[in-house]
């Protein structure tokens, strides 16, 4: 059986978004988001390829949105109502992905 991801309070996502490099809250809804700019389609696509595979080992997937060397990513746990551990947890694998 799994257990639902909770839902961080607001000092709770204040705190991990002060450890997390560039990522803010979304202004529409309980989220966060970051873009990240590679050098090329290729680096792009090599991010999201080592980024999804964690994602499935997670169960866990982003909302995400690419053009040529941009990234937009958007992280939310949809059953838990917004922003939970298993989002920072990701949010700080992507990062170290990127370098």
């Amino acid at each position: 059986m799994t257990t639902m991801a909770e839902k961080l309070t607001t000092a709770e996502l204040n705190g991990a978004l002060e450890e997390l490099d560039g990522w803010t809250k979304a202004d529409d809804r309980d989220a966060i988001e970051k873009t990240y700019k590679f050098d090329d389609f290729n680096a792009a696509f090599a991010f999201m390829t080592k980024v999804a595979a964690k994602a499935e080992d997670m169960n866990h997937h982003p909302e995400w949105f690419n053009v040529y060397a941009t990234v937009q990513v958007t992280l939310a746990t949809h059953d838990a109502g917004g922003v939970t551990g298993l989002d920072i947890e990701l949010a700080q694998f992507m990062d170290e992905t990127a370098g």
